[in-house]
């Protein structure tokens, strides 16, 4: 049995789970123990499977691989009978790079207006620049997205993929928060048909689910969850002015940075 150790709100995760789900692999999902975690525990991982700790991580019987992309490379060539990447060189980059973009600029971003929005790390004036800057760059990544569309049914091309896979959970974060594509964009088509397909529809009963749990409230634990502050997450909250909220989290004690690998 194929186990996927993840967190449904985890945007990486769900890029992994939804190619799963579409490649229509059985498998089983089994959450790390995140009341451990906080108390500085591994939260069932360990440091040679997964040498930060993060989620997603994927065990296939002896073999065992982590980071998002990896896993993704990795399900591609172990399962090839349902490709989800294009079939040329040049389209297959194309989409790399969408996911790339994705997976460190578009979730940086609605990681932050999560972060300032939910979670009761500043107030005030603070947080109404913080979010209305977090706000316009989702506009500007939505209007970069618009155009990679053009001409396309999917990102990737004619038929769902890859590119899809990748780019759902951040533009999907972002209308969560209300940050919806623009009004009769083709982004908005895009989105609404990929969550009418199955695995989203799956995928978001989990997330509802996950955020019904009291550890998983953010009203429940604004202020006193450690999020994880690393790479490009924290290149945003700095370079968008929020030094001070790093600073105090750092004080306070409820923020960590990824685990030092040794």
């Amino acid at each position: 049995m194929i186990t996927l150790l993840n967190v449904p709100i985890s945007p990486f995760g769900t890029k992994v789970k939804m190619a799963m789900l579409e490649k229509g692999l059985v498998f089983e999902t089994r959450e790390p123990d995140l009341e451990a975690a906080q108390a500085g525990g591994d939260a069932g991982l360990t440091s040679t499977s997964s040498p930060r700790l993060e989620i997603p991580l994927l065990i296939d019987g002896e073999t065992t691989i982590f980071d998002s992309t990896i896993i993704m490379e990795y399900l591609e060539e172990r399962w090839p009978e349902t490709p989800l990447l294009p079939a040329t060189p040049a389209e297959r980059a194309r989409v790399r790079m969408l996911e790339d973009v994705c997976d460190t600029d578009y979730e940086a971003v609605v990681w932050g207006i999560y972060e300032i929005a939910t979670m009761g790390r500043v107030d005030g004036d603070a947080k109404d620049a913080l979010l209305a800057r977090g706000r316009r760059q989702v506009a500007g990544l939505d209007a970069w997205l618009e155009r990679q569309l053009a001409g396309r049914k999917w990102f990737n091309g004619e038929h769902f993929g890859w590119g899809d896979c990748a780019v759902y959970p951040h533009v999907n974060g972002a209308a969560f928060l209300g940050c919806p594509p623009p009004a009769g964009s083709r982004l908005q088509d895009w989105l609404a048909r990929v969550q009418a397909r199955p695995s989203a529809v799956q995928l978001t009963a989990e997330v509802m689910a996950w955020f019904e749990t009291p550890l998983n409230r953010p009203t429940d634990t604004a202020g006193t969850w450690k999020r994880l502050y690393k790479a490009h997450r924290l290149e945003w909250m700095l370079r968008s002015g929020g030094l001070d909220v790093v600073v105090e989290g750092m004080r306070r004690e409820n923020i960590r940075f990824s685990r030092e690998i040794a």
